[in-house]
C-alpha cells in the first residue's frame, strides 16, 4: 500500500479527533559536547552534537484513535533542527485488531511503521524512556529502517489459556528501504535519538572512495526509504513473555534489494539482512534489565562494498519514586568484506551512557545524560583525519508534555 494513501485515510479519520489520543512531547537541552563534527555537518563524528549551547532536541506529536470496528489509526510527526528535512512524518498507519475471545488471535497494520523489535524505544513516538542518546542499534534503526507495506500478526495471552507464557508471532512484507546499509557500512554506527523522516537525505562525509568521479560517484548523502528494483521485502519476528516479568523478542529482516540498481542520483541498492534478538527481564518492581543484540550483513554492486556487521548492548535501570536511573554499555562493529582496496569500511566502538530522569509533574520532565565513547572508522584515513577518536557529551534535558 503506497505511504501516501496511508496518510490520506488518516487525515480522513483525524476529523474524528475529539476521540482521539493525542500526545505531544517537547525536548530543549543544554549540551556540552567535544567539538568533533558530527555526520550531519559533513564530518566523521558518530553524536549528533558538536558544540556547545542551548537546542531544541525535538518536538513528537503522536496523534492515534481505536474504533469499535476494530479499525485504528496512528501518525507521528515530528521536528528536528539537525538534519536536511526539519519536519514531517516519521510513521503513518492503520490497525485492525477485531475483538476475540478465542486462544489465538490475530491483528494486522498497514502504512509506514518500524517492526516491534525494540524493547528499549518504547515510549509513543518512538522515543526512549530511559535516555536521551539511544544505543548504536535502535539509533541506525531509526536512520535506515522504516516498514512501507502490511504485517499480520497472531497472538495468544496467556490470560486465554490460563498459562504464565503470551506468545506473538509477526510477519511483514514491504517495498522500499532498498538503499538500508549505506550508512551503517560507509560511516559506521553513531548515537543519538533522530528519527530519519520520510523521504529525507541523510548527510555524510564526502568520503573519496564513495564521492569521487573516477570512483563511486555517490552523492554525499543517503535517501534510505527508496524502492529501486520492485521486489518485496519481508521480516519475521517472534515474541514471548512470562507474566509481565520477562520478554523475548527475535526477529529477521530481509529487504531482498537487488544490490545492482541504482538510480539517476547514484545511490544503490544494498542487499542488507540481520538478525535481532532483544530480552527484557524485570529483576524487581523497580529494576529492570535489557539487551538487544544484532547480527547481519550488506553488500552494494557486484560486492563493490560489502560488510558484515555486529552489535549489542546490555543497559540497567532504576526507578526510585518519580526518578529513573539508567546505565548502558554498547559495543559494535562493521567489518568490511568488499573487492575494493580502497574503500576503507572497517569500523569499531564501545561506549557508556548514564542517564537520570525526573517526572517533576506529569507534564514536565527533567534529566541528566553523560555519555562517552571511543570509535574507530578507517574511513578517516581517506580524509586524512584519525581513525580512531574518543567523544564525549553531557546533556541537560528539559521536557515538556501533553495529552488529550
Amino acid at each position: 500500500m503506497k505511504i501516501y494513501l496511508v496518510i490520506a485515510l488518516c487525515l480522513v479519520l483525524i476529523p474524528q479527533l475529539h476521540g482521539a489520543e493525542i500526545n505531544l512531547v517537547l525536548q530543549a537541552n543544554y549540551v556540552q559536547a567535544d567539538q568533533q563534527a558530527s555526520w550531519y555537518e559533513g564530518d566523521t563524528g558518530i553524536l549528533a552534537y558538536s558544540k556547545d549551547g542551548a537546542n531544541l532536541q525535538q518536538a513528537v506529536l503522536n496523534v492515534s484513535d481505536n474504533f469499535s470496528s476494530g479499525l485504528g489509526y496512528e501518525m507521528v510527526a515530528n521536528y528536528y533542527p539537525l538534519g536536511e528535512r526539519h519536519a514531517g512524518f516519521s510513521q503513518a498507519l492503520l490497525t485492525y485488531k477485531p475483538l476475540s475471545q478465542n486462544k489465538v488471535r490475530w491483528r494486522a497494520r498497514a502504512g509506514l511503521f518500524y517492526p516491534a523489535m525494540s524493547l528499549e524505544n518504547v515510549s509513543q513516538g518512538w522515543l526512549s524512556p530511559y535516555s536521551y542518546t539511544q544505543s548504536a542499534i535502535n539509533s541506525w534503526l531509526g536512520e535506515e529502517l522504516r516498514i512501507a507495506g502490511i504485517e499480520m500478526t497472531l497472538f495468544s495471552p496467556g490470560r486465554a489459556r490460563n498459562s504464565a507464557f503470551s506468545w506473538e508471532l509477526h510477519g511483514g512484507t514491504f517495498k522500499g528501504n532498498d538503499p538500508m546499509g549505506a550508512m551503517l557500512t560507509w560511516r559506521g554506527f553513531a548515537m543519538h535519538d533522530r528519527q530519519s523522516l520520510y523521504n529525507e537525505q541523510i548527510p555524510m562525509a564526502a568520503y573519496p572512495s564513495v564521492t569521487g568521479a573516477k570512483r563511486l560517484n555517490h552523492p554525499a548523502y543517503v535517501e534510505p526509504f527508496h524502492e529501486f528494483d520492485g521486489r518485496l521485502g519481508y521480516y519475521l519476528g517472534a515474541h514471548l513473555e512470562y507474566f509481565k516479568q520477562t520478554r523475548l523478542r527475535y526477529y529477521y529482516y530481509d529487504n531482498q534489494a537487488d544490490p545492482t540498481q541504482v538510480n539517476a542520483q547514484r545511490i544503490y541498492g544494498w542487499r542488507t539482512r540481520f538478525h535481532s534478538l532483544a530480552l527484557q527481564h524485570q529483576l524487581t518492581d523497580s529494576t529492570r534489565i535489557i539487551a538487544q543484540w544484532m547480527s547481519g550483513d550488506t553488500v552494494m554492486g557486484k560486492r563493490y562494498v560489502a560488510a558484515d556487521f555486529n552489535a549489542w548492548y546490555v543497559l540497567l535501570s532504576h526507578t526510585i519514586d518519580q526518578h529513573r536511573v539508567s546505565a548502558r554499555f554498547d559495543k559494535f562493529v562493521v567489518k568490511e568484506d568488499d573487492i575494493f582496496p580502497w574503500d576503507w569500511n572497517d569500523s569499531h566502538s564501545q561506549a557508556l551512557t548514564l542517564a537520570w530522569r525526573y517526572d517533576v509533574s506529569p507534564q514536565w520532565q527533567i534529566g541528566l545524560e553523560q555519555h562517552v565513547n571511543r570509535n574507530y572508522a578507517a574511513s578517516r584515513l581517506s580524509l586524512k583525519q584519525e581513525p580512531q577518536i574518543e567523544q564525549q557529551q553531557t546533556m541537560a534535558v528539559v521536557q515538556y508534555r501533553w495529552s488529550h
